[in-house]
């Protein structure tokens, strides 16, 4: 692609299990919400009623495509749509499966249905050689190499794998999530404005699920039309959301998990990029190629200060 100037933007969010049970008891140590005011307001500031439309690029889906997918038996690879980020995986077994993603010397492992429903998987690391992996449990937590395969990537753009619903960002162009970011996009007059109206919306609506975050089991995947619904969720929860409803309208956004200091939490956050650059808020400002953390899940139910810190205390580990 092209050079572009930069402005990206992380909400950060903690995932679950221990992390989220952890920064839901940071949580509680609140030093209260956030005053939104002209949190993400650019240098217009502008009013809803003033505000024009952030236009969004058409709707990017991702589809499993069956018909075009290898098939060595009971297992499925659909590398129709690598240029545009991502795979579809579909098995059948009759033991447990996971599936891995390897380019490099960095590997994503993921669960998959063993009843043949299709997952797709972005191919988040960029241009070049990958391996895919079906591995199928043989015992205990020991997993043997059902089926693998190779494929080289070429992307259409950078941001391809981040612009598309997956299994850990599940949405449609019908789901309710996506039609209120088409709505909080008719007053946003920017993709930056678009970001400051989810981040509000998601903070003032969601609220942190304690009893999910002490009771979720592993391989838990969020509905961020649920969440939505319900109004309340774990911080994985709160990052598909936002990530659903920023891609949907065509903003590239990223689940970034990795771990923050001093508690170790392991935790969630979302990375946004506009080409908006050079504009300030009360707290932060924002420059070309500059990156700035704010913790939402922290921020929607309050937070001790010792989580935000000034971003030096998180650490990237997995890309989604």
């Amino acid at each position: 692609m092209h050079a572009k100037k930069a402005v990206c933007l992380l909400l950060a969010m903690c995932l679950l299990l221990g992390g989220c049970a952890s920064a839901g008891n940071a949580a509680r140590g609140a030093v209260g919400q956030p005053q939104f005011g002209n949190l993400f307001g650019g240098k217009g500031g502008k009013s809803d009623a003033d505000a024009s439309p952030y236009i969004a690029p058409p709707f990017a889906d991702a589809s499993f495509h069956g018909e075009e997918a290898a098939n060595p038996g009971e297992v499925q690879i659909d590398l129709s749509a690598t240029a545009d980020g991502y795979i579809g995986v579909s098995a059948r077994s009759g033991k447990r499966l996971k599936f891995q993603v390897i380019k490099g010397d960095q590997t994503y492992t993921y669960n998959l249905a063993s009843d043949a429903t299709p997952s797709i998987f972005p191919l988040q690391s960029g241009d070049g050689e990958y391996r895919l992996r079906v591995m199928e449990n043989v015992v205990d937590s020991r997993y043997a190499e059902l089926y693998v395969t190779s494929a080289y990537v070429t992307l259409t753009d950078e941001f391809a794998p981040f612009l598309r619903p997956s299994d850990y960002v599940n949405y449609s162009e019908s789901s309710a999530c996506v039609k209120k970011a088409q709505e909080l996009a008719q007053t946003a007059g920017t993709p930056l404005g678009l970001v400051g109206k989810v981040y509000e919306f998601v903070c003032k609506t969601v609220k942190y699920d304690t009893k999910l975050a002490e009771t979720v089991q592993s391989g838990y995947l969020p509905v961020p039309d649920e969440t939505m619904k319900s109004g309340k969720g774990i911080c994985f929860d709160y990052a598909a959301l936002s990530a659903a409803m920023l891609r949907s309208q065509g903003i590239p956004t990223k689940l970034v998990f990795g771990y923050v200091a001093p508690d170790n939490v392991y935790h969630a956050w979302n990375m946004f990029y506009t080409e908006e650059t050079g504009w300030a808020t009360a707290k932060f400002e924002v420059t070309a190629q500059g990156w700035v953390r704010l913790d939402l899940t922290f921020a929607a139910n309050g937070a001790n200060a010792k989580f935000i810190g000034d971003g030096s205390n998180y650490a990237d580990v997995y890309y989604y």
